[in-house]
């Protein structure tokens, strides 16, 4: 018997999408072409000796790292690597031709000129879990099609079950269970300073009861502004219990709440785990 991918299964059940963005608030961006293994940066052509200094310094300012490579082959010429600041909402592009150059990054003062051009990156990493091989290369690809230069495959973003998963930088939005079809469009929104909230997971600045009170507000109200409802103040008042604050006067209390899946929640997985997801216990305004 076909074991049901991790994605399918999320489908199948109708696992919630929103308030699942990882927090993080800082990347380092890395060009390498493939393969990569599931330790992308340990199992890739770059050196042990690169790959333990990166980690180091992306420790050190608590930064998350992604390989990225260009959707199809790569040409020659130079490679390029990025800090990306998801707070100030910049990025960092620099070029590199020998992978020792990474090994003083100097990510305490950034280098390069700084960017806030949307740039997308899908997960692709296909070692780490089929669902975001099969479901992202068709992405990425359609969404080079329409940014050429601005798109890009990445190693693992988390949340396997919700292939294909979008993450735009620098402002840390991500999106999952994203078609081809619907890649262009959601892009194509995003710049004109909406979200596509059917697809929106969250947006990694913000913790997860932020997320969450976000997403009943702008349910509420249909607002799909970028920047509508920032949070304003997040306050545990109750085990998995928070009161949010959001601008505009919005008072919400937000409850988790864990249900266990009748599946793994990853193709590597062996057993079923508990889903989180976020129910409203009260959404007001001053």
């Amino acid at each position: 018997m076909t074991r049901e991918r991790c994605s399918d299964g999320c489908l199948r059940r109708g696992d919630l999408i929103g308030a699942s963005a990882p927090p993080v608030h800082h990347w380092v961006l890395i060009e390498q072409p493939g393969p990569w293994g599931p330790d992308a940066l340990w199992e890739s052509a770059l050196t042990p000796k690169v790959a333990r200094s990166v980690t180091e310094q992306a420790a050190e300012i608590g930064a998350r790292v992604l390989l990225i490579r260009r959707p199809g082959r790569s040409g020659p010429g130079p490679r390029q690597w990025a800090l990306v600041d998801a707070r100030r909402e910049r990025l960092w592009w620099n070029e590199f031709d020998d992978h020792d150059e990474l090994l003083d990054l100097g990510l305490a003062d950034p280098r390069g000129e700084p960017s806030e051009e949307p740039v997308y990156l899908v997960c692709t990493h296909g070692r780490h879990d089929t669902c975001c091989a099969v479901r992202g290369r068709p992405v990425a690809a359609a969404l080079a099609a329409t940014r050429p230069g601005r798109a890009w495959e990445c190693s693992h973003v988390g949340g396997d079950r919700y292939a294909a998963n979008l993450l735009v930088l620098p402002h840390g939005f991500y999106f999952g269970q994203v078609e081809a079809r619907a890649a262009a469009g959601i892009a194509d929104e995003f710049e004109a300073g909406r979200l596509d909230l059917p697809r929106l997971r969250g947006r990694s600045t913000f913790p997860p009861a932020a997320q969450a009170a976000q997403q009943f507000v702008r349910e509420r109200t249909g607002v799909r502004d970028l920047d509508s409802y920032t949070p304003v103040s997040v306050e545990r008042v109750a085990h998995e219990e928070w009161d949010v604050e959001l601008a505009d006067g919005w008072l919400v209390r937000v409850r988790a709440v864990f249900e266990r899946s009748d599946t793994p929640l990853t193709c590597r997985a062996r057993v079923p785990a508990a889903i989180r997801h976020f129910e409203p216990v009260s959404v007001r305004r001053r």
